[in-house]
């Protein structure tokens, strides 16, 4: 293996880890360099499809990106989906292999780790930097045994690691120094230097902060990276964005979305955030569904399960009641499944076998099974003729009367379905509102007077431009090339 490695873990969960790997990808991408990202475990239900076939953690299709490289599944190998409160669906090389409860994966996932080292040595083959993403926090050590997602994986290729706090939280000198106090002493001997992030104000007053920092851990204190302004353009992986006032957009034109507990591809919605004239309502537990002019109902990992928590909710009495006044509702993968008559998981896909009742106002059914469809999809709307390119993530088979009457053609194939009033929509297309053509004809369609020229994907690359050139002014590149090194095997 010829290329250099560097590893970035966190003190704790949404840190940046994420966009400080994205943004370096572009940085060093930008200097020639071939970079590959690489996460070894991700949890998380939004996700991507890649070229290979395979579905990676949104994360890693952003750092692709960022990298100029085509997505592929060996950059997360290991992918876990939350379908209930206690178990996940394994995802292995893009492919579902089980779902298994917490318990199980935790004994059973050192087992992963010889197929983890597999895919970051192919990536490394073909690289001369592959940037590496940890999970959630460096300093669990109560999970440290079987870990491959932390200092498991780093010790096993003998990566160095840089680990990243955000002063925004508080205590970030006790966070950073406190990881270092309480790791291993072999993971420790690993780390190269730490991080300070998301800084705000003068940073001259923090200078007293990284020189204790730097003698209390004895590695360098590099930053602090300043708040990256525009991170809201850019995908969020991890639903807490939802939390944590991801921009809504402003307009007249109101788009009301229940925020599911298993919400899955919420970067659907992104395009419609960005677009003038539109705001988008992400409704939270305990908020009724406001007055609005359309209503998407988002994928899930449990659509039944969900589907029972929006009605405990009363959203079911609030959408409804927008159906009788006449204004359109859109559902999404598992949004469309639970806008059908019927949800039937006979093999117990999401939890005991069981069948229940949907919304009914698509004359269709859906049947969940173990075969997952993952594929790339180029679509054309079937009301506005706009073109779509999306990809299909889901379990189950939907079929009725309503999908005699798609929402969109694939290579001459009816995809989703369309109330006979044209009110109610359904489709299993994920990425749909990021062509520019299709989200601005179906908003015309609704009433929005939008008013954007923007392009979308654009946006996102100029974007990621931003945040490596501003990468770029708080950190040493140079720097951090000379903390990488080629791992020993």
């Amino acid at each position: 293996m010829s290329a250099r490695s560097l590893m970035f873990m966190g003190t704790g969960s949404d840190v940046g880890k994420s966009l400080i790997v994205a943004g370096l990808c572009r940085a060093f991408a930008d200097r020639g360099l071939r970079v590959a990202p690489f996460k070894p475990q991700n949890m998380s239900n939004n996700a991507g499809v890649t070229v290979d076939g395979g579905e990676i953690g949104r994360a890693q299709m952003l750092q692709a990106r960022a990298a100029r490289r085509d997505p592929v599944t060996a950059m997360n190998p290991v992918l876990l989906k939350p379908e209930h409160e206690a178990g996940s669906q394994v995802i292995v090389r893009g492919k579902r292999i089980a779902t298994m409860p917490a318990r199980e994966y935790w004994a059973r996932r050192g087992d992963f780790l010889p197929g983890v080292l597999e895919a970051y040595d192919s990536l490394a083959a073909d690289a001369d930097l592959v940037l590496v993403e940890g999970a959630g926090s460096a300093s669990e050590i109560n999970l440290r045994h079987g870990d491959i997602a932390n200092f498991g994986f780093a010790r096993a290729r003998n990566v160095p690691v840089v680990v990243i706090g955000d002063i925004q939280r508080g205590g970030v000198i006790a966070s950073l120094v406190g990881t270092l106090a309480v790791i291993d002493p072999d993971d420790a001997r690993l780390v190269a230097a730490t991080l300070v992030n998301k800084f705000q104000g003068d940073p001259t007053l923090f200078e007293d902060g990284q020189r204790l920092i730097a003698e209390r851990t004895g590695v360098p204190c590099l930053g602090p990276v300043r708040w990256f302004e525009r991170a809201s353009r850019l995908p969020a992986e991890d639903s807490l964005a939802l939390q944590h006032g991801r921009r809504r957009g402003d307009g007249p034109f109101v788009i009301a979305v229940p925020q599911l507990p298993h919400i899955a591809n919420f970067d659907d919605l992104d395009p419609l955030r960005a677009e003038p004239g539109v705001e988008v309502v992400m409704v939270g537990i305990g908020a009724p569904i406001p007055d609005a002019d359309l209503i998407v109902i988002p994928g899930t990992k449990a659509t039944i399960a969900d589907f029972r928590f929006l009605q405990h909710e009363g959203w079911g009495i609030d959408i409804m009641a927008h159906h009788r006044r006449g204004r359109p509702i859109l559902g999404i993968c598992g949004g469309y499944q639970m806008l059908g008559q019927l949800i039937a998981d006979p093999s117990g896909i999401e939890g005991p076998p069981q069948t229940v009742d949907g919304f009914g106002l698509l004359r269709i059914d859906t049947r969940l099974g173990e075969t997952k469809q993952l594929r790339l999809e180029t679509a054309l709307h079937n009301d506005t003729g706009e073109a779509i390119d999306g990809y299909h993530i889901h379990m189950g088979e939907t079929w009725g009367e309503d999908c005699e009457s798609p929402f969109a053609t694939v290579e001459g194939r009816p995809e989703g379905a369309v109330s006979r009033d044209g009110l109610v929509m359904g489709t299993y297309l994920h990425g749909l509102f990021a062509a520019d053509g299709f989200r601005r004809a179906f908003l015309d369609r609704l009433g929005a007077a939008t008013l954007g020229e923007r392009a979308y994907e654009r946006s996102i690359d100029q974007t990621l431009q931003l945040l490596a050139w501003h990468l770029e002014t708080y950190l040493d590149l140079d720097r951090l090339l000379m903390l990488a090194r080629e791992p020993r095997v």
